[in-house]
């Protein structure tokens, strides 16, 4: 009489286990072996498609799991179980083999095979954690920076449809995106390891910090060598980094009014006193610093957000004032590659020699804003401590993208990116202008010098925030960047990321 076979669910049937009792063969019966192992209810099915080996792992592994099989328990001898399922002791040996490299079977020379006492999906899983009805949260105590830090700000949203000139950053499209992508697989296909380890060099990657002293020299009259320059994780860093090194709580310092939000928030959240400094048509008002300003902080190129240019003499005032007062100036260069009538200007930190400032430069305006790179030009006092609280900070910058950037300045692409979207943002600032003119007239006074990625415009017209709002313009109500009172209708433009068709539509809605 054959074995006698049984149904398992979805049709399959497979022969009753063969079991031993005793030490005797039969079917049906419970498993016991003479050292006491598991019993061990192991069926297979020679007709199914997986193999016989999977198919006694699979049924261990899922007992264990399950629960039949507790920890500690031995398991029968591979030779025993072989011959209970009438199969070669091999099938039984490499499910076994699984078994113990996966961490659910566990062996003991001279002693045998059992299950783990500690299973790998359990060590996936926590333990079940009763809760008990809490008194109250305790209060947690928090730093002088932490209670700065708990009125967030919001950052403008991005509604579809709209035409949107309150986006001050390039235009990704005309990003050469497949150079970069070249690039980033030169060094991916022969990896140098050292790009994929911890930095060696906090302050940068010693190749592109020779291509940016090179670029800025040549660019910006700056005065530098490779070992002042620090790269950082954009310019916004840079800010954080001085700030924490130059300012103590309630320290005065001497900021543009109106000026760049992002270096008020950070400078306010380490307890700065802000000491708002008027700009006019030739840019910051030397005249109305306050003389115990420990920092002043400047953005000459194309100040933000009224983009005007600080002229000469304005600036050689300004580094005077700072090295008779023991003041450091921070200059934040953030997109002055964008100067589109006469040459361009040089900057502050190298009108002079040992010029009390720190030169920040970035590649989100130029290139993309997801690309974090940026870095500083720091007077050598300066520098061992920028890079020590880089390390404390965050180890270093991605040093796959630095590579990539290195070869992107080296081998000419940055300038000749920045010269072609030169002439594009340059038109598209022309059609803003010009649109603003024909539908506002006197209307629309357009501040600021033929530079930079927007423009700041005072609308005599109180209803154009209604209409803009009604036919889905999006603007940036300048009164934001002001410390103190901000005259009524002024509003920041971005033109940079938008086509001509977009800018003549938006203006059109406005008025």
């Amino acid at each position: 009489m054959g074995p006698r076979r049984r149904q398992l669910t979805g049709g399959a049937t497979v022969a009753a286990p063969v079991v031993i009792q005793n030490g005797q063969f039969g079917y049906n019966r419970a498993v016991h072996f003479p050292v006491a192992p598991v019993r061990a209810n192991i069926a297979i099915d020679p007709s199914s498609s997986l193999p016989l080996h999977r198919q006694i792992y699979e049924a261990w592994r899922d007992g264990i799991l399950a629960g039949r099989f507790a920890g500690g328990e031995r398991v029968p001898s591979s030779r025993d179980l072989a011959e209970s399922l009438g199969t070669s002791r091999s099938t039984v040996t490499q499910a076994y083999e699984q078994l113990v490299a996966e961490g659910y079977l566990e062996t003991a020379r001279g002693a045998g095979t059992f299950v783990s006492a500690e299973l790998p999906d359990e060590l996936r899983r926590p333990p079940p954690v009763v809760r008990t009805q809490s008194a109250g949260a305790s209060a947690i105590r928090l730093s002088r920076l932490a209670r700065r830090l708990r009125d967030d700000f919001e950052y403008p949203p991005r509604p579809a449809g709209f035409i949107n000139f309150s986006q001050v950053t390039p235009d990704l499209d005309e990003f050469p995106f497949d150079v970069w992508h070249r690039l980033l697989n030169r060094h991916l296909r022969r990896p140098d390891h050292d790009l994929f380890d911890y930095a060696r060099d906090p302050h940068g990657h010693e190749p592109l910090r020779r291509q940016i002293a090179a670029y800025v020299v040549r660019s910006r009259a700056v005065s530098c060598t490779p070992d002042q320059v620090v790269v950082l994780n954009g310019s916004q860093q840079a800010l954080d980094f001085a700030a924490r090194l130059l300012l103590e709580p309630g320290d005065p310092v001497g900021f543009e009014n109106p000026g760049y939000l992002g270096t008020r928030r950070v400078f306010s959240a380490y307890g700065a006193r802000l000491l708002p400094v008027p700009v006019d048509g030739e840019g910051l008002v030397v005249d109305a610093l306050d003389d115990r300003s420990r920092l002043v902080y400047v953005t000459p190129s194309h100040q933000f957000p009224t983009g005007v240019s600080m002229s000469l003499p304005r600036r050689l005032a300004l580094l005077d004032w700072a090295r008779r007062r023991g003041a450091v100036i921070i200059e934040d260069d953030y997109d002055s590659e964008y100067r589109y009538r006469g040459p361009p200007l040089p900057a502050l930190q190298g009108l002079v020699e040992d010029a009390p400032v720190i030169y920040c430069g970035s590649f989100s305006k130029v290139m993309f804003p997801a690309l974090r790179v940026g870095y500083a030009v720091l007077p050598r006092v300066l520098v061992p401590l920028f890079r020590r609280l880089k390390w404390l900070a965050d180890r270093h910058s991605p040093a796959l993208e630095q590579a990539a950037l290195t070869d992107f300045l080296a081998e000419g692409h940055l300038e000749r990116h920045i010269r072609r979207t030169r002439r594009l943002y340059g038109r598209r600032r022309e059609v803003l202008v010009d649109a603003l003119a024909r539908h506002f007239g006197s209307g629309a006074q357009v501040l600021g010098d033929a530079a930079g990625m927007h423009v700041m415009v005072r609308f005599d017209d109180a209803d154009v925030v209604t209409r803009a709002r009604r036919h889905q313009v999006q603007l940036i109500d300048a009164g934001a960047y002001y410390l103190d009172t901000a005259p009524a209708g002024a509003f920041v433009m971005g033109f940079a990321a938008l086509g001509e068709r977009a800018i003549r539509e938006g203006v059109r809605r406005l008025c």
